[in-house]
């Protein structure tokens, strides 16, 4: 299997709060922040905000993508997600929401699980390896 082109972003405090950034990440530029209760000015999303929506959005593609491959009658998908902290453990839940009166219940419960298969879930699932360095 190839390797697939990395992915680059870069992050840099603005100043606009003590832990405000700005984001430019494939051309588009985000803003990141803490909430206010966290020191933070609540100009963006929290890194967890970031990652819970990583995992909503990745869900909806996947989930479309398959019904576009079979065809299916899918009129629209909507993710709904959680994340919480309990004894240093994160737990995700993901409500799938399929829109599409002319799905059957077999193609339902397929997009469901397909659902599960999505490329950020299979990341946080398996052991990514994050090197730190210094930049030169």
């Amino acid at each position: 299997m190839a390797e697939e082109k990395p992915i680059q972003a870069h992050v840099a405090e603005t100043g606009e709060s003590a832990y405000a950034v700005a984001i430019e990440v494939s051309g588009h530029t985000l803003k990141g922040d803490e909430p206010k209760e966290s020191g933070g000015g609540n100009l963006g999303p929290a890194p967890y905000d970031m990652l819970l929506a990583a995992l909503g959005e990745c869900t909806a593609m996947t989930v479309r993508w398959y019904a576009l491959q079979k065809q299916w009658p899918l009129d629209k998908v909507e993710v709904d997600l959680t994340h919480r902290k309990e004894n240093k453990k994160d737990y995700f839940t993901k409500a799938i929401t399929l829109h599409g009166d002319k799905l059957t219940p077999e193609q339902r419960a397929k997009l469901v699980e397909i659902a599960a298969k999505c490329p950020v879930q299979r990341t946080l699932e398996g052991a990514p390896v994050i090197e730190t360095l210094a930049a030169e």
